[in-house]
């Protein structure tokens, strides 16, 4: 028997969002929940980093997610290209993949660094499931 979805299971319509993008899948190599410790730069990482519950009576209301994005790349600027890609995918979108609606998605944040040699933009996106 499946088990029915929720926002739990949001990171598969972003999963689905960027892996569909062409802007995004010419620019980076993978797309991986959570972690990745040994891929080859350009890639990109994303997970749920917060939820909060939507109260409807005795049901399942709109969840808000955050989901966290991390592009890694070799060169600043394919950094920040690929950063502007993944927002092109998701900033003000709504998706369906496989049953699951995000009604929205929003940019919320991001921020630049250097981690363990290679550049590292990070997008932040609320989206409401």
């Amino acid at each position: 028997m499946a088990v029915s979805k929720s926002s739990l299971s949001a990171g598969e319509i972003i999963r689905a969002a960027l892996t569909e993008s062409e802007e995004v899948a010419s620019r980076a190599r993978k797309v991986y929940p959570v972690v990745e410790d040994t891929a080859e730069l350009p890639y990109i990482v994303y997970r749920r980093a917060s939820l909060e519950k939507g109260l409807v009576k005795n049901q399942r209301g709109n969840d808000t997610v955050t989901i966290e994005i991390q592009c890694y790349t070799a060169d600043y600027t394919e950094g920040v290209e690929l950063a502007e890609a993944v927002r092109d995918a998701l900033d003000g979108v709504q998706i369906e993949h496989e049953g699951l609606i995000m009604r929205a998605c929003d940019l919320a944040d991001s921020a630049e660094d250097w981690i363990a040699d290679a550049y590292v933009q990070s997008l932040v996106f609320n989206c409401k499931m």
